[in-house]
């Protein structure tokens, strides 16, 4: 109808007004729009105070939101207090100068900045290495024992002990590279005497002609079957002999944790009887720890291991198991 009479509509108003006091009652605090406030801040200004009582928001709370809008229309956008951060791109560049360039400091970084159009101050520089725990220029540049011993590309040597169930003790001779882990069989022996260690050696050399040419220094405690002797053998084969502290074991971490690895896989799981027992099981460990166990220092290759892994994406494999050392350890390959 295009003309409503004045009955309808105050029935509408009693039915919207009963409709508003029933929402109210479910909801005591509406969510609104900034639609919503703007609509009621300008119909508050064309009604009297008696028709606004019980209306949802209060006179005070019109007034603050009419406080509120003049205030975000004349506030000017601004950046956040502070320096400016710094970019991704510079935070790489920073990394990957101190990485690469062990004896720079924060502020050698910056001045090589600014040669480049960066001008970037020397805490900002710290504080950036120091949060990707990179440590300063004098720690960077320390060289390491193991660092040491892998740049002079050095074999270590030392002697494991093994009990038989007779209560009769041999010494095992073993050599081990520390740049690839690969170990080298030496002899055994009840009484590892100067002349015999010093036999060992020339046995050595006999039987992995090959494998020390590329070595340039060999790594020993002080212990007394390492005569002047022995230590002459490999200086003729120009090698430099490094002697650990005394009693100071950790010095020679590759031969004592080489010595830890064989008792755990091996002799702490079997009772050696004699002497042939054990040169047969240790020379097939040796053998099965060069070419098969993984190393993790090696990205889980074995040390002597010259193939590349196999990526096969297939989801069934066939695996072929051997046993070594009498079915005391296992290996897995693919079959062919």
């Amino acid at each position: 109808m295009a003309v409503r009479s004045g009955r309808s509509k105050d029935l509408e108003v009693i039915v919207l007004r009963h409709q508003l006091t029933v929402l109210h009652r479910l909801n005591n605090r509406p969510a609104l729009a900034e639609e919503d406030r703007a609509l009621l801040g300008a119909v508050a200004a064309a009604l009297s105070r008696p028709r606004r009582a019980d209306w949802l928001v209060t006179p005070e709370t019109l007034l603050r939101w009419h406080r509120q809008r003049i205030a975000r229309h004349w506030t000017q956008p601004c950046r956040a207090p502070g320096r400016p951060r710094t970019s991704v791109e510079l935070r790489r560049l920073i990394i990957e100068m101190a990485t690469s360039n062990p004896t720079w400091g924060y502020r050698r970084i910056t001045g090589e900045l600014v040669g480049l159009g960066h001008r970037v101050g020397a805490c900002a520089v710290w504080r950036i290495l120091k949060h990707h725990h990179i440590d300063p220029a004098p720690q960077r540049t320390s060289v390491t024992w193991t660092q040491f011993l892998g740049s002079q590309a050095a074999v270590a040597c030392g002697f494991a002990t093994v009990d038989t169930a007779l209560l009769r003790r041999y010494y095992l001779l073993f050599f081990i590279d520390i740049t690839n882990r690969e170990v080298l069989y030496g002899a055994i022996t009840t009484n590892p005497t100067g002349a015999w260690t010093t036999q060992a050696a020339r046995n050595l050399f006999v039987r992995h002609p090959q494998r020390l040419t590329h070595t340039r220094a060999l790594l020993r405690d002080r212990a007394s079957q390492f005569t002047g002797d022995f230590d002459e053998i490999f200086r003729t084969e120009g090698l430099k002999i490094l002697k650990t502290p005394v009693r100071v074991p950790v010095a020679n971490a590759f031969a004592e944790r080489r010595i830890g690895t064989l008792r755990r896989e091996l002799l702490d799981r079997t009772v050696i009887w004699n002497q042939h027992q054990l040169e047969h099981l240790v020379t097939d460990y040796i053998d099965h720890y060069n070419s098969h166990r993984p190393h993790r220092s090696l990205n889980q290759r074995p040390p002597a291991s010259t193939q590349p892994p196999n990526a096969n994406g297939q989801q069934q494999l066939r695996i072929i198991r051997a046993t070594r050392c009498d079915g005391l350890i296992n290996e897995y390959r693919r079959a062919a």
